[in-house]
């Protein structure tokens, strides 16, 4: 047998062949022979017959290369080998593996002894070739491996993915090392390089890989990785020049029993920690690389009762660190981008909702997946001058950051439109020329709705979007015959505006089509069986009692099966309480020198009747101040108003426009301090800008009064 050692150093997992010519380079590198017609091939040992002796192991006849083709073929070998051929002049002869010995007994018992000794990787003595599937065991583990790793979506999936998929099978325990913090995209890092220990995972003593991958069967577990809980620095900084930072430098995995690899241990794991690593080729240090920078290191660990790693298994560690480093660098950015799409979609939409007087209100938004973090609906609730609130549900047509920031400039627009307290129809015909200044294709659906706890009354304009729901306090839910209007962004149409009875105790649900409307059912289909469920949950708590608002829009959101959801979803649910005619008080006060006066005692009045007499002398001396600035300027009747909830409110309207503003009196002027005044005893105040003029008030807190 030609004995010729081949020394370079193989490329993929498939091992040269010592019985093979060195100069031919087909003959390399190890293959399962193919039988090809009329050519040598190497003989084969014959099988035992009765009473025959068998061949002996490794006597079996090379490919003559050399030979004259024309002297008479070997018949001194087995039966059932075949003479060679002659070579033909335009191809090379394949060459052939080295002759398989054949086994010392063909006893089924001793076949399987075997099988089992070659998968724990203790059948093969030292210095002798690995059996051939031990390559192909490679590549499918490896496949198997990535696989499983690019699963992931994000850092903590693809780093357990990678634990997962090489213990047990490629190691015994593995440690893992990612930058803090981790560069995104093309972020220079700035400072030192520091590592710190993401995840390390460990097969237990009881675990065993009999039957799976290629790797060996695990023994008992030895002291060295029964500490791996403890091993390793959980912060480690890479300092310039050092043993480390030459090994990440270079990329390629190492076995730790190199130099370099082996001083970088200490480094890496803390003083001590390279004594708890098996020694020899049991261990392997991969620098994780990403796209542009190394971004972290794996550390391979094998037990010393099991086979060590081999050198072709540095290029399935250099295989798990390239996928596992780039599918880190695509998680940081995933995970950048839904940051971002998560801050942006929670800035645009309210981050608490107000508490206005006479309603309770509840809200709910979710995304349409995952994937699609922001989108084009919104929900807002805006108090207004008079203790009313105005009611906004609105969708922007697509889920892309476009959406988002059209959604935003529209819910402004809304916000600065009803703080001029302009009727609902009004507001919606400048959001539609706002739509239109935007861009041609800005198209968008809205739902316009202002309460008004004093008269119990509501006025809804709509744009194009689904009809609001209404749940009534015996149980009964009824759909509002809202006239459907045009989308926003048509332009060229008018809005119409109905006004509604609110009765204490009902609940008013406004949402998006996301809720009703999916490939599974049609937009009237799903409003029905929303109503059809707003109904059935309100007869759980009985007629004489509503349900609890949030409660009831976890209900509401629970009618959407599994995979009913097309579009992100906004629900806004606004439950009337209204407030008691014979909480308010209201006057017209002709724009005299004797209306502050009739003020005082109108509130006098009232405070007596409703036996607030504590808040009679902060009340009259702050209603004189409020009055004397509006009569000061008022053309028309001004009017009083005061309000009875858990706070005492109080409300001066006038015909003037221009806004009170709160300034420093000095000390030569005569007026100047009843804002001031305000300022200082009242607990709240404000002013108002209406379509009429202005609305001036402020709130008393009674219980700090009484107190």
């Amino acid at each position: 047998m030609d004995s010729t050692r081949v020394t370079e150093h193989p490329t993929s997992f498939e091992r040269r062949q010592p019985g093979a010519d060195p100069a031919d380079p087909r003959g390399a590198l190890l293959h399962t022979p193919t039988p090809v017609p009329h050519s040598p091939t190497a003989a084969l040992p014959a099988q035992a017959r009765t009473g025959e002796t068998p061949s002996t192991p490794g006597t079996a006849t090379p490919c003559a290369k050399g030979k004259d083709p024309a002297s008479p073929p070997d018949t001194t070998g087995p039966e059932h080998s075949q003479p060679a051929a002659v070579e033909p002049d335009t191809h090379r002869p394949r060459p052939v593996p080295e002759a398989i010995p054949a086994q010392p007994g063909t006893e089924p018992e001793k076949a399987a002894t075997a099988g089992q000794e070659r998968r724990k990787g203790q059948g093969v003595a030292p210095g002798q070739p690995t059996p051939m599937r031990r390559d192909g065991d490679r590549l499918r583990f490896v496949g198997a491996a990535t696989r499983r790793i690019a699963r992931g979506i994000d850092l903590d999936e693809i780093v357990m993915g990678l634990c997962r998929a090489t213990v047990p099978t490629f190691s015994d325990a593995i440690l893992v090392y990612l930058r803090d913090p981790l560069p995104v995209g093309d972020e220079r890092p700035t400072g030192p390089l520091l590592l710190r220990l993401r995840r390390t995972d460990r097969i237990p003593a009881e675990r065993d890989t009999e039957g799976g991958g290629f790797s060996p069967a695990l023994q008992p577990e030895p002291a060295e990785l029964s500490q791996l809980d403890t091993l390793g620095a959980e912060l480690c900084e890479v300092r310039t020049g050092s043993a480390l930072a030459e090994v990440l430098r270079g990329v390629r995995p190492v076995f730790t029993d190199a130099p370099a690899a082996h001083a970088a241990l200490p480094e890496l794991l803390g003083e001590g920690g390279e004594l708890a690593v098996p020694g020899g080729q049991r261990s392997i240090l991969a620098p994780l690389r990403g796209r542009r920078r190394v971004i972290g290191a794996a550390l391979f660990l094998r037990r010393p009762e099991r086979i060590p790693f081999e050198p072709d298994d540095l290029l399935v560690a250099a295989q798990l660190a390239t996928h596992s480093a780039l599918g880190i660098d695509k998680a940081v950015l995933y995970g950048r981008e839904a940051y971002i799409a998560d801050e942006l979609q929670r800035t645009m939409l309210p981050e608490t909702l107000p508490r206005p007087t006479g309603v309770r209100l509840a809200s709910r938004y979710l995304p349409a997946a995952e994937t699609a973090r922001v989108g084009g609906d919104w929900y807002d609730a805006i108090p207004l001058p008079g203790s009313r609130v105005a009611l906004v549900v609105g969708d922007v047509m697509g889920h892309s950051m476009t959406s988002a920031a059209i959604m935003g400039q529209l819910r402004t627009t809304a916000q600065t439109l009803a703080g001029l307290d302009l009727p609902p129809q009004e507001v919606l015909h400048h959001l539609d020329e706002q739509a239109q200044r935007l861009g041609t294709d800005r198209m968008a659906t809205c739902l316009y709705a202002v309460y008004d706890p004093v008269s119990h009354r509501i006025t809804i304009a709509n744009a194009g979007h689904p009809p609001p729901v209404l749940l009534h306090l015996g149980g009964r839910a009824e759909v509002l015959r809202v006239p459907p209007g045009a989308p926003i962004g048509v332009g060229g149409v008018d809005f119409e505006a109905v006004e509604l009875d609110a009765p204490a105790g009902a609940t008013l649900l406004l949402y998006t089509d996301g809720l009703v409307e999916s490939r599974l059912r049609d937009v009237w289909t799903g409003i029905e069986q929303l109503r059809e469920k707003l109904a059935a949950t309100a007869q759980l708590t009985g007629p004489d009692h509503p349900p609890p608002l949030e409660a009831l829009c976890d209900e509401v959101l629970d009618m959407l099966g599994p995979g009913d959801r097309d579009d992100d979803i906004a629900l806004l649910a606004a439950r009337f309480d209204g407030i008691a005619p014979s909480d308010v008080a209201y006057w017209f006060l002709e724009p005299e020198d004797a209306a502050p006066g009739r003020a005082r005692r109108l509130a006098r009045r009232a405070l007596s009747r409703w036996g607030m007499e504590e808040l009679s002398d902060s009340v009259e001396l702050l209603v004189s101040e409020v009055v004397t600035n509006a009569v000061r300027y008022a053309t028309r009747p001004v009017t009083l108003r005061l309000l009875r909830t858990d706070v005492l409110r109080c409300e001066v309207g006038d015909d003037v426009p221009q806004l009170p503003r709160l300034r420093q009196a000095r000390a030569t002027d005569e007026g100047g301090r009843g804002l001031y005044l305000v300022n200082r005893l009242a607990r709240r105040w404000g002013a108002t800008r209406l379509s009429t003029g202005k609305v001036v008030w402020f709130e008393l807190s009674k219980s700090s009064v009484q107190g």
